[in-house]
């Protein structure tokens, strides 16, 4: 099964606001089994357009995982404190596995 992955991009508006959703998320992306892979205040864009100035992105064992967090009765605590603060994008997006072959 293909790992999971969360990443927001972020423009904050309140980084206090911010920070009290870190201090709030923080524990139920601990329950639900999150790794914090990135996160960076400067990403260097390549091409096209990218949304807000900070990209955050978050592992779990499957989608299924991520999911399960981000409608979490913990995370739903911590969300409007995130949508307060700031004007964020979230996608889910599943770990990419080879194909398996016979050689």
């Amino acid at each position: 099964m293909p790992k999971g992955y969360v990443i927001l991009t972020e423009s904050i508006k309140d980084p206090a606001g911010m920070d009290a959703y870190s201090r709030a998320a923080g524990p139920s992306m601990a329950q639900g089994g999150a790794s914090v892979l990135a996160v960076d205040g400067r990403p260097q864009l390549l091409e096209g357009e990218w949304h807000g100035d900070r990209t955050v992105v978050l592992e779990f064992a499957s989608v299924e995982a991520a999911r399960a967090w981000y409608e979490s009765e913990a995370y739903e605590r911590a969300k409007p404190l995130r949508q307060a603060a700031a004007d964020t994008n979230v996608v889910i997006v599943s770990g990419f596995e080879p194909p398996s072959g016979g050689a």
